[in-house]
């Protein structure tokens, strides 16, 4: 019988647990999207994780949707991750990157130049973002022409090969929560006519072009993709969520990816819990990897989920950010502990580095 705390192989990787660190945004980056010198400190106390995912890291500066986010493609944010990464390793953890473009959830005081953000179609998202002011509706975006396609899929490459250089383990491509990808996959955001809209095959392309990008830099595993089929944040829809999440899924079924990491709940979550798990439930039936849940799950249910085979392994989110031994307390079943949200999204060490493990 599979546990949580048994190793688990990922391309050439074995990793040491099946707990892995969903990514986290933490907003503690440079204003000009370097990461923090605390950053290495934080990820290495997490490296007890079988696998770590990084905070979401924007690909380009028309990527950025947050202040204090951290990025993957300048030459000074590339030498502050490899610092990062090279704790991670020193500690004994392995960690992937993950690739982020926020789309229409961004402002225009926090892109170049103040321009408008880019989405699939023109469509303003009821949601806010957080800029220097504090909390603001989200800018009016411009609907992506061709060219603005081919340059951002282009970002998704350079930005791998960033990651790469960086020394990571592996990437993540972030098709979740209502940024750019989703923005693409779901009704909701796209009303685009040309190939990459209309039905559900249509709407796949930029996810399944931006995984042929990303491939031509990495191998097939060591790369993930992360999806939020029911999820509703960031005022995301979908007309037909089952049939566009299993054409996608079997579409990436061909690349030999390293996971699919599907968030079965999200805030916001226009669907019910039941109705999360049972989306779950069916792309794992059609995904051929390695399956990787998350969604609020503790240690029993995280262990139900992989002695039932509902999961390969399982993310843990806020549980990582205060336990930073977490799979040592699961194992344990020590308790956990207590989050504190005042200090999720920026500020300084304390909330960050400061939780304690178990002595």
């Amino acid at each position: 019988m599979v546990t949580l705390f048994e190793p688990v192989q990922l391309g050439s990787l074995v990793l040491a647990n099946r707990v892995f660190m969903a990514p986290l945004t933490r907003n503690r980056a440079h204003a000009d999207g370097v990461p923090s010198e605390l950053a290495a400190t934080y990820y290495s106390q997490r490296a007890s994780a079988g696998l770590i995912v990084t905070e979401a890291t924007q690909i380009s500066p028309m990527g950025k949707g947050y202040i204090d986010t951290p990025g993957i493609h300048s030459n000074e944010q590339v030498r502050a991750w490899s610092r990062v990464v090279e704790a991670v390793h020193q500690s004994g953890g392995r960690i992937f990157l993950q690739l982020w473009h926020v789309g229409r959830i961004s402002h225009t005081s926090l892109l170049p130049t103040n321009a408008q953000p880019v989405a699939p179609s023109a469509i303003r998202a009821n949601s806010q973002t957080l800029i220097a002011t504090g909390l603001a509706p989200v800018s009016e975006p411009v609907a992506l022409t061709a060219s603005g396609i081919k340059e951002t899929l282009d970002d998704y490459r350079r930005a791998a090969s960033n990651a790469k250089e960086a020394g990571f383990d592996g990437v993540e491509i972030h098709a979740a929560n209502g940024y750019l990808i989703d923005q693409f996959l779901k009704t909701g955001s796209n009303r685009r006519t040309d190939e990459y809209g209309g039905v559900a095959s249509n709407r796949v392309r930029f996810l399944t072009e931006t995984v042929e990008r990303v491939l031509e830099v990495w191998d097939s595993s060591h790369v993930g993709v992360r999806i939020s089929p029911t999820g509703g944040f960031n005022d995301m829809s979908d007309d037909n969520p089952l049939e566009t999440f299993s054409i996608a899924v079997a579409r990436l079924n061909g690349y030999g990816l390293g996971y699919l990491h599907v968030v079965e709940t999200a805030q916001n979550s226009k669907g019910s819990s039941e109705e999360d798990l049972a989306m779950s439930a069916h792309l794992r039936t059609l995904w051929k990897g390695l399956y990787v849940v998350n969604g609020g799950y503790d240690g029993l249910r995280g262990e139900e989920a992989l002695r039932t085979g509902h999961a390969d392994a399982v993310a843990y989110g806020r549980a990582f950010l205060a336990s930073p031994d977490l799979p040592r307390r699961l194992q344990l079943g020590a308790a956990l502990n207590e989050p504190d949200p005042t200090s999720f999204y920026g500020g300084d060490a304390t909330g960050y580095t400061s939780y304690p493990a178990l002595s």
